[in-house]
C-alpha cells in the first residue's frame, strides 16, 4: 500500500464518524441517491426502444463501413459510396417485397389451410398402417388432443389476437425500420469523425494503441455481421433448392424461415434442421428423411468449408461462449440480442486478449 493510501485512511475514517454523528442528514442523502437511481432506471426503461434502435444502427453502420471503404479505395468519394451502398440495399429490399414476400404470404395461407387436412389424413397413410397398435393408439390420442385444441374457442381467440399482434408488429416494424435506416445513414456518414473524436479523448501516449484496437474491433464486428448475413443467405438458397428438388411444399416460406433462424450463431442451422424435418414429416416421412440427411450434409459443409472462408476475418469464439452470449443477449434484447451476441463476444474477447492479458503478464 502506498503512503498516500495510508495517509488518506484517517480522513476516510473521520468522514464515516461525521456521517454517524448526523444520521438524519446522512439518511436523507442516501434516500436522495436511491431515488435518483430509481428515476434513472425508469428513464432508461422508458427509452429502451430508442436505445435498441441506436445500438442496431451503430452495428449496421459498422457492418456497412467495410463496403464503403472498399469503394473509397477504388476512387469513390465516401458520400457517393454511402449512397451506392444504400441504393443497393434499397434494391434488395424492393426485390424482396416484389419477388419473395408475395409467395411467402401465399404459402403461409396455404400452410394454415392444409394443416388440418394433413392432420386428418395421417391415420390413412401407409406409414401409419405399419406402426404397432400401441403406437397408433398413442398417435391418434395426440392427434385428437391437437384437433380439440385447434377447434377450441380460446385457441381461435388466441390466434385472432395473434394475427392482430402480427399486424401491429408489421406496422411498428416498418416505422422502426425507417428510424433505424435514418440513424444508420447518419452514423455511417459520421463514423470516421466519431472515431477520431474518440481517439482525441484518449491520452496521447496510448492513442495509437487505442486507434489500432478500435479499428480491429470494428473490422471484426463488420466481418461477423456481414458473414452471418452471407451464411444465412446461402442457407436459405440451399433450403429453397432442396425443397424444389425433393418436392416438398412451401419452398419460399421455409427459405425465409431458414434465413431468419440461421442468423442465430452456431446453433441456428441445427434448430432449423429439426424444425424443417418435422414440418416435412407431415408431407412424407421418406421426403423428410431425404431432406434431413441432405441438410445435415450441408451443415457439415457449412461448418468446415463455407463458414471458415466467409468468416475468415472474424475472431474465433469458443462455442460455449457463443451459447452463453446468445442466451444472455436473448434474455436482455430478444432476437436482436441473439443476433448481436456474436460481434459483441468477439469485441470482448479481442479487448481481453489485447489489453487485459498483456497488462496481467506485466505484473510480477
Amino acid at each position: 500500500m502506498s503512503p498516500d493510501d495510508e495517509a488518506s485512511r484517517p480522513g476516510r475514517f473521520m468522514g464515516v464518524l461525521a456521517g454517524l454523528d448526523h444520521p438524519l442528514a446522512t439518511g436523507f442523502l442516501v434516500t436522495i441517491g436511491v431515488l435518483g437511481a430509481l428515476l434513472l432506471g425508469s428513464a432508461l426503461a422508458t427509452i429502451s426502444t430508442i436505445l435498441v434502435y441506436i445500438v442496431l444502427a451503430i452495428f449496421l453502420a459498422v457492418a456497412l463501413d467495410p463496403i464503403v471503404r472498399l469503394l473509397e479505395r477504388r476512387g469513390v468519394r465516401r458520400g457517393v459510396g454511402i449512397a451506392i451502398v444504400f441504393c443497393g440495399f434499397a434494391l434488395l429490399m424492393a426485390a424482396f417485397l416484389i419477388f419473395v414476400l408475395p409467395p411467402v404470404i401465399a404459402q403461409v395461407v396455404e400452410l394454415v389451410e392444409a394443416l388440418p387436412e394433413a392432420i386428418a389424413a395421417l391415420p390413412e397413410s401407409d406409414w401409419f398402417a405399419r406402426l404397432t397398435p400401441e403406437a397408433q393408439a398413442a398417435m391418434l390420442a395426440g392427434l385428437a388432443q391437437l384437433s380439440d385444441w385447434i377447434a377450441s374457442p380460446s385457441t381461435i381467440a388466441l390466434l385472432g389476437g395473434g394475427v392482430l399482434a402480427v399486424g401491429a408488429g408489421i406496422v411498428g416494424g416498418i416505422s422502426a425500420g425507417f428510424i433505424v435506416v435514418a440513424l444508420t445513414l447518419y452514423f455511417l456518414a459520421s463514423l470516421a469523425a466519431t472515431k477520431q473524436a474518440m481517439y482525441a479523448l484518449t491520452p496521447a501516449r496510448g492513442r495509437a494503441r487505442a486507434e489500432e484496437l478500435t479499428e480491429r474491433i470494428t473490422a471484426s464486428v463488420g466481418s461477423s455481421l456481414i458473414g452471418s448475413v452471407i451464411l444465412s443467405s446461402i442457407n436459405a438458397g440451399v433450403v429453397f433448392a432442396l425443397h424444389l428438388v425433393i418436392g416438398l411444399p412451401f419452398p419460399a416460406l421455409m427459405a425465409v424461415v431458414a434465413f431468419v433462424i440461421t442468423l442465430i450463431p452456431l446453433f441456428g442451422s441445427v434448430i432449423f434442421w429439426v424444425l424443417a424435418t418435422t414440418v416435412a414429416f407431415f408431407t412424407s416421412p421418406l421426403q423428410a428423411l431425404i431432406f434431413g440427411i441432405a441438410y445435415l450434409i450441408y451443415i457439415q459443409l457449412e461448418s468446415y468449408v463455407v463458414s471458415p472462408r466467409v468468416m475468415n476475418r472474424a475472431i474465433s469464439i469458443p462455442p460455449a461462449l457463443v451459447l452463453i452470449g446468445a442466451l444472455v443477449g436473448g434474455t436482455l434484447m430478444g432476437i436482436l440480442g441473439v443476433l448481436l451476441a456474436l460481434p459483441v463476444m468477439a469485441s470482448i474477447l479481442l479487448i481481453i486478449r489485447e489489453v487485459v492479458i498483456p497488462r496481467q503478464d506485466q505484473k510480477t
